[in-house]
């Protein structure tokens, strides 16, 4: 069958989460690295403690925090595991940071290109409506994006079943003919667990996951989706 949706994760996969490490770096010399790679994996623990803890509730983890509450809070987990000091000041800097991320350098001809072949897109992603609307129009995605989806709506976090369904219910198409694209293994494997497509974009060299099925593709920037389309 045929893609006629393309639902791309956010964090990662369109935009850079470590771009954060520059001004980190220049805030705690010598531990911009460190920093944000400890922000992002409690970043993401974060939210699988919460969908994990409370994974049966019809209205959602009586656990949830908005995704931005969780961000502010893994920086601040991710200073103190470093023994830095963070103040206020830096801290709201550095969170702005994340509503400017850096789009990987392919996005935007890809986006381009779906386009001018009438497939539908959308973002799937944990963040929160207001962090994703920043990010979205700092990089001049949302003249090509047709839906941006959070998970606010069901309480829970990737990868619940239930936050790949909020796709199913924005595009009325069979899970078949829907790409989801992401840069996070367990992420693609959610997704194909779920029984959507999906292109694993493996940026960084990563092992395939020991556990599920393999994605439908395996790339190593976005660019590499437009092989499924043809």
């Amino acid at each position: 069958m045929s893609i006629k949706a393309v639902v791309f994760d956010a964090y990662g996969t369109l935009f850079d989460v470590y771009s954060v490490g520059e001004l980190a770096e220049f805030f705690f010399p010598g531990h911009g690295t460190a920093l944000s790679q400890i922000w992002r994996d409690k970043q993401i623990e974060y939210t699988r403690l919460i969908t994990q803890s409370d994974p049966h509730n019809p209205e959602g983890s009586k656990y949830y925090l908005p995704f931005e509450e969780i961000t502010r809070r893994a920086l601040r987990y991710a200073a103190k595991r470093l023994s830095l000091v963070l103040t206020s000041e830096q801290e709201a800097k550095l969170m702005e940071v994340y509503n400017h991320l850096v789009p990987f350098p392919e996005n935007l001809s890809v986006l381009k290109t779906l386009k001018e072949k009438k497939i539908h897109t959308a973002i799937l992603s944990n963040g929160s409506r207001e962090m994703l609307d920043k990010v979205v129009k700092a990089a001049g995605f949302d003249a090509y994006l047709d839906a941006v989806l959070t998970i606010e709506p069901v309480k829970l976090f990737k990868t619940a079943p239930e936050t790949y369904s909020l796709a199913l219910k924005q595009f009325s198409y069979p899970k078949e003919q829907i790409l989801f694209v992401s840069s996070n293994g367990w992420d693609a494997l959610g997704a194909t667990w779920f029984g959507f497509k999906t292109c694993w974009v493996n940026r960084y060299q990563m092992p395939l996951e020991e556990i599920g099925e393999p994605p439908s593709k395996v790339g190593s920037q976005l660019t590499d989706i437009l092989e499924l389309l043809d």
